[in-house]
């Protein structure tokens, strides 16, 4: 099994229909706002949730943590499950503790883990402790340096040796980015037909391959009036809006496409349905886009009656996502029987409709007073920035690493200059 998480990007169109407009099943980012979403709206509006037919989302951790162990090696009865994030620098690390947190499993770094006899173990106090199963959130070639990138000190030598050995499961596995390819995502219609003999049950957007004959020069005599993507980018970056472009950016945008058309697809602009949203001058609609999530433990695939809602803030915004400075809403699934649930039992609502654990508290009217004049905390945000920050957290550890030897350097040379003087 490749695919333990995946989530797909939906969008409506001017017309009102569904489509699918991309699928994320590498590292998909983002179900933590979706459970603070949903403890902030239980926490703020109680009576609603009591009164309406809200499904909660706080079966997510151990509905991902069931097909996370489903996924383990053969023999294993009862297996290890960790979370590997890059670290601290991260734009997601919130998502990582807080997933790692409600899944009650240990969150570790590369540098945490050792391979040795072909299996991965974790460092701990109490010894080396094997483990069966990672939850990566650390990008494929960040993953083995000794098979990707030599200076990643992101990941664990030997990782991917144990993987091909059968004695640690990867979760989701490397290479699924290709289905991630904007590319491959115009074949999936017909691959769904050619694999599974019926047809998709949600349209794609239209879209043009610009290596077919005839496509690219269509698409370059509509340059002004196309969405203009990468096939391999992500979080919006480098894609260009034609009817919100310059001429000169228009003209560098047709170099790129004659010197790589395989590099690049064409979309039409679609107007994404609007939905009211709170900003600094009151109510007003932006458009939105809706990513549920979907988990697969091998037998059956779970998916979350909820998701992540994605606005453009900036009004006439077309781009949701948060690195281009969208925001995100909590988004409701109804049709279950209505919830009985004490008046008074805040606490227990918030904890059954969001996965509230004893590490994370929930703020209750007992609790305002005490925590009124405390120091307040707040998380780090879960932003993506791009495929570089993956670069970043590299960079920072490459210069905290250079640091220390320089220190170490320092220290040796001044030892030797006392030892020297004594002489």
């Amino acid at each position: 099994m490749r695919i333990q998480v995946s989530g797909i990007d939906l969008i409506r169109d001017e017309k009102g229909a569904w489509r699918v407009l991309e699928d994320n099943v590498r590292v998909p980012s983002g179900v933590s706002y979706v459970i603070s979403n949903r403890r902030v709206m239980a926490q703020t509006l109680p009576e609603l949730f009591v009164s309406m037919r809200v499904r909660p989302v706080g079966d997510y951790p151990h509905k991902l943590l069931q097909a996370l162990r489903a996924s383990a090696p053969d023999g294993v009865e009862d297996p290890s499950v960790v979370v590997l994030t890059p670290g601290v620098y991260n734009s997601a690390y919130f998502e990582h503790t807080l997933l790692a947190r409600l899944m009650g499993v240990e969150l570790v770094e590369g540098r945490d883990l050792f391979c040795s006899g072909g299996r991965v173990w974790m460092r701990t106090t109490a010894g080396p402790t094997r483990v069966d199963v990672i939850y990566r959130r650390v990008d494929d070639e960040f993953l083995d340096p000794l098979q990707f990138r030599a200076d990643s000190m992101l990941g664990s030598p030997g990782l991917l040796l144990a993987a091909r050995l059968g004695n640690v499961t990867i979760a989701n596995a490397v290479g699924n980015g290709v289905a991630d390819d904007k590319l491959v995502y115009t074949y999936l219609p017909e691959l769904t037909k050619y694999y599974l003999g019926e047809e998709a049950i949600l349209p794609n957007v239209q879209t043009w391959r610009l290596e077919e004959p005839g496509s690219l020069e269509e698409v370059l005599d509509r340059l002004h009036e196309l969405v203009i993507k990468p096939v391999d980018g992500s979080g919006g970056k480098g894609l260009v809006i034609g009817p919100d472009a310059t001429n000169d950016e228009l003209a560098d945008l047709k170099v790129r496409l004659l010197r790589d058309p395989r590099g690049w697809i064409a979309q039409p602009v679609v107007q994404l349905s609007t939905i009211p949203t709170l900003v600094d001058t009151g109510m007003r609609p932006r458009h939105a886009d809706l990513r549920p999530f979907a988990v697969n433990d091998g037998k059956d695939i779970w998916v979350l009656p909820g998701g992540l809602t994605r606005v453009a803030l900036p009004e006439g915004e077309l781009v949701v996502n948060s690195s281009q400075g969208g925001g995100s809403k909590d988004t409701w699934v109804v049709g279950q029987d209505p919830l009985t649930v004490s008046r008074h039992s805040i606490q227990g609502l918030v904890a059954g409709q969001a996965a509230a654990t004893e590490s994370i508290s929930i703020v209750t009217s007992e609790t305002i007073a005490v925590k009124e004049h405390a120091p307040q905390d707040h998380a780090p945000e879960d932003r993506p920035k791009g495929n570089g920050q993956q670069e970043q957290q590299q960079q920072a550890r490459s210069r905290q690493l250079r640091q220390s030897r320089e220190r170490l350097r320092d220290a040796g040379t001044e030892g030797a200059r006392e030892q020297g003087s004594s002489c």
